[in-house]
């Protein structure tokens, strides 16, 4: 999953980049990115007619903006990219399931004891 976040990022920036440097009518946007997979790219480049962008679009509107601004090309855009699209990745789940491991190894729970009480925890 996270590669393929990673992926459509790269191809959003590398749509980005070329339309900078390209006329709009020059190059059709299948030509932009001929590696990635259109339908991946396509719904990180634009959201669907009328509804609201994704958090994971927001982000990466705000992460090209940031490359802009700092005149980022090439690997450093890349590893730019990478870095701010994966920040503030941590989710309820995750710091769910810290708890529950915390919770597993004070009570000092092995085995299938600790198999069943994460399972309840997490599933809480």
């Amino acid at each position: 999953m996270k590669q393929l976040i990673v992926t459509a990022a790269l191809a959003f920036a590398a749509l980005g980049a070329s339309a900078q440097t390209a006329k709009p009518a020059a190059a059709p946007a299948s030509a932009a990115a001929p590696a990635a997979k259109p339908a991946a790219a396509a719904p990180a480049a634009a959201p669907a007619s009328g509804a609201a962008p994704t958090a994971q679009q927001s982000k990466m509107k705000t992460c090209n903006a940031d490359a802009k601004t700092k005149a980022l090309k090439g690997d450093e855009r890349k590893a730019f990219m990478k870095e701010c699209l994966s920040a503030g990745k941590t989710t309820a789940q995750t710091d769910k399931m810290k708890t529950c491991n915390a919770d597993a190894k004070t009570k000092a729970l092995k085995g299938d004891e600790r198999k069943a009480f994460m399972k309840e925890c997490l599933s809480a």
